[in-house]
Protein backbone atom coordinates (compact mmCIF):
# COMPACT_ATOMS: atom_id res chain seq x y z
CA UNK A 1 0.00 0.00 0.00
CA UNK A 2 2.69 2.42 -0.74
CA UNK A 3 3.26 5.38 -3.27
CA UNK A 4 6.51 5.71 -5.15
CA UNK A 5 7.54 8.84 -7.36
CA UNK A 6 10.45 8.80 -9.86
CA UNK A 7 11.80 11.48 -11.42
CA UNK A 8 8.55 14.06 -11.55
CA UNK A 9 9.06 17.46 -12.59
CA UNK A 10 6.53 20.35 -12.46
CA UNK A 11 6.39 23.75 -14.13
CA UNK A 12 4.57 26.66 -14.75
CA UNK A 13 5.86 29.04 -17.51
CA UNK A 14 9.32 27.79 -17.14
CA UNK A 15 9.22 28.33 -13.41
CA UNK A 16 9.88 25.04 -11.73
CA UNK A 17 7.49 23.88 -8.71
CA UNK A 18 8.80 20.42 -8.89
CA UNK A 19 12.52 18.87 -9.69
CA UNK A 20 13.25 15.35 -10.49
CA UNK A 21 11.13 14.01 -7.07
CA UNK A 22 12.20 10.72 -6.20
CA UNK A 23 10.31 9.59 -2.49
CA UNK A 24 9.03 5.89 -1.43
CA UNK A 25 6.22 6.88 0.84
CA UNK A 26 6.26 3.57 3.34
CA UNK A 27 2.95 1.62 3.74
CA UNK A 28 1.37 1.96 7.25
CA UNK A 29 3.83 5.16 8.40
CA UNK A 30 2.71 8.99 8.05
CA UNK A 31 5.13 10.86 6.35
CA UNK A 32 4.84 14.68 6.71
CA UNK A 33 5.98 17.51 3.64
CA UNK A 34 7.44 20.11 5.02
CA UNK A 35 8.89 23.93 3.93
CA UNK A 36 8.79 27.23 2.83
CA UNK A 37 5.85 28.75 0.93
CA UNK A 38 6.12 27.99 -2.56
CA UNK A 39 8.32 24.69 -2.35
CA UNK A 40 6.57 22.69 -4.01
CA UNK A 41 4.77 20.50 -1.16
CA UNK A 42 0.96 21.21 -2.16
CA UNK A 43 1.64 20.59 -5.93
CA UNK A 44 3.42 17.42 -5.01
CA UNK A 45 0.56 16.20 -3.26
CA UNK A 46 -2.00 17.47 -5.99
CA UNK A 47 0.53 15.34 -8.28
CA UNK A 48 0.03 12.36 -6.17
CA UNK A 49 -4.09 12.80 -6.26
CA UNK A 50 -4.05 13.13 -9.75
CA UNK A 51 -5.14 16.40 -9.44
CA UNK A 52 -2.31 17.90 -11.39
CA UNK A 53 -0.08 15.88 -14.06
CA UNK A 54 3.67 16.15 -13.99
CA UNK A 55 5.41 17.12 -17.16
CA UNK A 56 8.25 14.44 -16.56
CA UNK A 57 8.40 11.45 -14.25
CA UNK A 58 5.58 8.92 -13.01
CA UNK A 59 3.58 7.96 -9.59
CA UNK A 60 2.60 4.76 -8.51
CA UNK A 61 0.00 4.09 -6.39
CA UNK A 62 -0.56 0.84 -4.49
CA UNK A 63 1.73 -0.43 -7.39
CA UNK A 64 0.00 1.27 -10.38
CA UNK A 65 1.31 3.44 -12.87
CA UNK A 66 -0.96 6.71 -12.26
CA UNK A 67 -2.41 7.61 -15.77
CA UNK A 68 -5.33 10.16 -17.21
CA UNK A 69 -6.98 6.79 -17.58
CA UNK A 70 -6.91 5.59 -14.22
CA UNK A 71 -7.53 8.50 -12.14
CA UNK A 72 -11.07 8.38 -11.41
CA UNK A 73 -10.57 4.79 -10.02
CA UNK A 74 -7.49 5.03 -7.75
CA UNK A 75 -8.78 7.90 -6.16
CA UNK A 76 -11.24 5.59 -4.64
CA UNK A 77 -8.02 4.69 -2.77
CA UNK A 78 -7.48 7.70 -1.62
CA UNK A 79 -9.41 10.27 0.52
CA UNK A 80 -7.99 13.93 0.72
CA UNK A 81 -8.15 16.95 3.24
CA UNK A 82 -7.63 20.46 2.53
CA UNK A 83 -7.30 23.35 4.53
CA UNK A 84 -10.89 24.62 6.25
CA UNK A 85 -12.58 21.31 5.38
CA UNK A 86 -13.41 22.49 1.64
CA UNK A 87 -16.68 21.51 2.03
CA UNK A 88 -19.61 22.11 -0.09
CA UNK A 89 -21.64 25.31 1.36
CA UNK A 90 -25.35 24.23 0.12
CA UNK A 91 -24.92 20.41 1.79
CA UNK A 92 -25.68 19.13 4.99
CA UNK A 93 -22.92 17.34 7.08
CA UNK A 94 -24.09 14.18 5.63
CA UNK A 95 -24.30 14.99 2.33
CA UNK A 96 -20.83 15.91 2.36
CA UNK A 97 -19.39 13.33 3.95
CA UNK A 98 -21.85 10.83 1.35
CA UNK A 99 -21.32 12.79 -1.72
CA UNK A 100 -18.90 10.02 -3.37
CA UNK A 101 -20.88 7.10 -1.58
CA UNK A 102 -23.99 7.97 -2.78
CA UNK A 103 -22.34 8.50 -6.60
CA UNK A 104 -20.89 4.79 -6.58
CA UNK A 105 -24.85 3.34 -5.53
CA UNK A 106 -24.18 2.92 -1.65
CA UNK A 107 -26.94 1.91 -0.26
CA UNK A 108 -29.04 4.23 2.24
CA UNK A 109 -28.36 1.89 5.48
CA UNK A 110 -24.51 1.46 4.46
CA UNK A 111 -24.24 5.19 4.28
CA UNK A 112 -26.20 5.55 7.07
CA UNK A 113 -24.24 3.31 8.99
CA UNK A 114 -20.66 4.33 7.75
CA UNK A 115 -21.50 7.86 8.64
CA UNK A 116 -22.30 7.10 12.24
CA UNK A 117 -19.32 4.95 12.60
CA UNK A 118 -16.89 8.08 11.16
CA UNK A 119 -18.70 10.60 13.53
CA UNK A 120 -17.38 8.28 16.86
CA UNK A 121 -13.97 8.18 15.54
CA UNK A 122 -13.76 11.66 14.81
CA UNK A 123 -15.63 13.27 17.59
CA UNK A 124 -18.49 14.80 15.48
CA UNK A 125 -21.59 15.45 17.66
CA UNK A 126 -24.24 13.37 15.79
CA UNK A 127 -26.94 16.19 15.92
CA UNK A 128 -24.27 17.99 13.90
CA UNK A 129 -25.15 15.92 10.86
CA UNK A 130 -27.92 18.07 9.39
CA UNK A 131 -25.87 21.30 9.99
CA UNK A 132 -24.79 22.90 6.82
CA UNK A 133 -20.64 24.06 6.86
CA UNK A 134 -22.35 27.77 7.69
CA UNK A 135 -23.23 26.65 11.15
CA UNK A 136 -20.03 24.71 12.20
CA UNK A 137 -16.90 25.72 13.83
CA UNK A 138 -13.41 25.52 12.00
CA UNK A 139 -12.83 22.30 14.13
CA UNK A 140 -15.80 20.79 12.94
CA UNK A 141 -15.25 21.69 9.45
CA UNK A 142 -12.22 20.11 9.90
CA UNK A 143 -13.49 16.84 11.05
CA UNK A 144 -16.12 16.45 8.96
CA UNK A 145 -13.68 16.76 5.82
CA UNK A 146 -11.90 14.12 7.54
CA UNK A 147 -14.89 12.18 7.70
CA UNK A 148 -15.76 12.31 4.09
CA UNK A 149 -12.09 11.45 3.19
CA UNK A 150 -12.48 8.19 5.00
CA UNK A 151 -15.88 7.11 3.63
CA UNK A 152 -15.03 5.00 1.23
CA UNK A 153 -12.52 3.41 3.87
CA UNK A 154 -9.60 4.41 1.69
CA UNK A 155 -5.83 2.77 1.56
CA UNK A 156 -4.09 6.25 2.06
CA UNK A 157 -4.90 9.19 3.39
CA UNK A 158 -3.86 13.05 2.08
CA UNK A 159 -3.69 16.11 3.94
CA UNK A 160 -2.67 19.38 2.83
CA UNK A 161 -2.38 21.46 5.81
CA UNK A 162 -5.47 20.74 7.43
CA UNK A 163 -5.02 22.48 10.81
CA UNK A 164 -3.53 25.91 9.87
CA UNK A 165 -6.19 28.07 10.04
CA UNK A 166 -7.57 26.71 13.14
CA UNK A 167 -6.75 28.92 16.12
CA UNK A 168 -3.97 27.00 18.42
CA UNK A 169 -6.51 25.56 21.33
CA UNK A 170 -8.66 23.96 18.70
CA UNK A 171 -5.61 23.06 17.03
CA UNK A 172 -3.71 21.10 19.82
CA UNK A 173 -7.23 19.39 20.45
CA UNK A 174 -7.46 18.03 16.59
CA UNK A 175 -3.58 16.94 16.37
CA UNK A 176 -4.31 14.50 19.68
CA UNK A 177 -7.18 13.09 17.93
CA UNK A 178 -5.84 12.88 14.05
CA UNK A 179 -2.45 11.24 16.03
CA UNK A 180 -4.58 8.69 17.82
CA UNK A 181 -6.66 8.20 14.08
CA UNK A 182 -3.84 7.47 12.06
CA UNK A 183 -2.93 5.31 14.95
CA UNK A 184 -5.76 3.12 15.39
CA UNK A 185 -6.13 3.10 11.40
CA UNK A 186 -2.69 2.38 10.51
CA UNK A 187 -3.29 4.03 6.62
CA UNK A 188 -0.44 5.32 4.74
CA UNK A 189 -0.75 8.89 5.86
CA UNK A 190 0.91 11.61 3.26
CA UNK A 191 0.42 15.05 5.15
CA UNK A 192 1.57 18.62 4.50
CA UNK A 193 2.31 21.37 6.84
CA UNK A 194 4.45 24.49 7.33
CA UNK A 195 5.11 23.92 10.88
CA UNK A 196 8.31 21.29 12.08
CA UNK A 197 7.16 20.90 15.46
CA UNK A 198 3.55 19.55 14.06
CA UNK A 199 5.77 17.68 11.45
CA UNK A 200 7.58 16.14 14.29
CA UNK A 201 4.43 15.18 16.40
CA UNK A 202 3.14 13.32 13.43
CA UNK A 203 5.58 12.59 11.21
CA UNK A 204 7.27 8.73 11.53
CA UNK A 205 9.68 10.39 8.39
CA UNK A 206 10.06 14.23 7.32
CA UNK A 207 11.01 14.97 3.68
CA UNK A 208 11.80 19.04 3.73
CA UNK A 209 11.52 20.98 0.74
CA UNK A 210 13.05 24.32 -1.43
CA UNK A 211 12.62 25.34 -4.64
CA UNK A 212 10.98 22.14 -5.61
CA UNK A 213 13.42 19.34 -4.64
CA UNK A 214 13.56 17.31 -1.24
CA UNK A 215 16.77 19.09 0.36
CA UNK A 216 16.29 16.03 3.30
CA UNK A 217 14.19 13.24 4.57
CA UNK A 218 14.34 11.20 8.07
CA UNK A 219 13.15 11.54 11.49
CA UNK A 220 13.00 14.74 13.12
CA UNK A 221 16.45 13.63 15.42
CA UNK A 222 17.78 13.85 12.16
CA UNK A 223 16.97 16.88 10.87
CA UNK A 224 18.32 18.54 14.78
CA UNK A 225 21.60 16.45 14.97
CA UNK A 226 22.35 16.24 11.39
CA UNK A 227 21.75 18.66 9.33
CA UNK A 228 22.59 18.45 5.41
CA UNK A 229 23.09 21.64 4.56
CA UNK A 230 22.54 25.52 6.08
CA UNK A 231 19.20 25.62 4.76
CA UNK A 232 17.96 22.92 7.04
CA UNK A 233 19.76 23.85 9.96
CA UNK A 234 18.36 27.93 9.52
CA UNK A 235 15.15 26.13 8.90
CA UNK A 236 15.46 24.02 12.13
CA UNK A 237 16.72 26.79 14.10
CA UNK A 238 13.72 29.00 13.13
CA UNK A 239 11.62 26.42 14.85
CA UNK A 240 11.29 27.95 18.24
CA UNK A 241 10.76 24.93 20.65
CA UNK A 242 12.67 22.02 18.47
CA UNK A 243 15.31 21.84 21.70
CA UNK A 244 12.51 19.72 22.89
CA UNK A 245 13.52 16.96 20.61
CA UNK A 246 17.29 17.27 20.60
Amino acid sequence: MSIELQNLTKSYNSAYALRNINYHFIAGNTTVLIGPSGCGKSTLIRVIMGLIMPDTGSAKINGELLKSHNILQLRKIMGYVIQDGGLFPHLSTEDNVSIMAKYLGWSEEKINERILELSVLTKFPVDGLKRFPSELSGGQKQRVGLMRALMLDPKFLLLDEPLGALDPLIRFELQADLKGIFKLLKKTVVMVTHDMNEAAYFGDSIVLMKDGKIVQTGSIKDFVEKPKCDFVEKFINAQRSLHDFK
